[in-house]
């Protein structure tokens, strides 16, 4: 499973916020700019968030967005399944209602599926936005000592 485009935009605003955490409201044009998402696209993944929960926003002079949980709480894996739907490797290992695969019992790349499928969750149920605040903070310290680097 590919995480789609829409929500690697999510991710990428919600981190956005997670950086500016504690600091008021970002307006959705900076959160654009700073994560080179398009504006349009992103006010609609932001209403989107603020229905789920992730964000919230506020109107006026000072308006924009915010963390509506402390980024501690906000795992990659929560972001993935309210944008995307239920984490799998293949499309044929979602539950569907409707959905009869012709080797139901018998496939011999369930366990497979389900063991690449754990492995996905743990990975993204274990990473906060404050983990991935704490890895962009040290990205761009080394980035920085790189450019001073003769």
């Amino acid at each position: 499973m590919a995480v789609t485009q829409k929500c690697q935009y999510a991710l990428r605003a919600l981190l956005e916020l997670a950086l500016r955490e504690g600091t008021g409201a970002a307006p959705a044009g900076e959160i654009a700019e700073h994560q080179a998402i398009p504006k349009r696209f992103l006010e609609v993944i932001l209403n989107q968030l603020r229905q789920g929960g992730f964000v919230a926003s506020q109107r006026g002079k000072e308006g924009g967005f915010y963390l509506a949980r402390p980024a501690t709480e906000v795992t990659v894996g929560a972001v993935i399944r309210f944008m995307d739907g239920p984490i799998s490797p293949v499309d044929c290992h979602r539950e569907r209602p409707g959905h009869d695969c012709p080797l139901q019992g018998g496939c011999v790349f369930r366990g497979l599926w389900d063991e690449a499928r754990d492995a996905l969750e743990r990975v993204y149920d274990t990473r906060s936005l404050a983990d991935l605040v704490a890895e962009d903070r040290r990205l761009r310290r080394a980035a920085k000592t790189a450019d001073y680097v003769i």
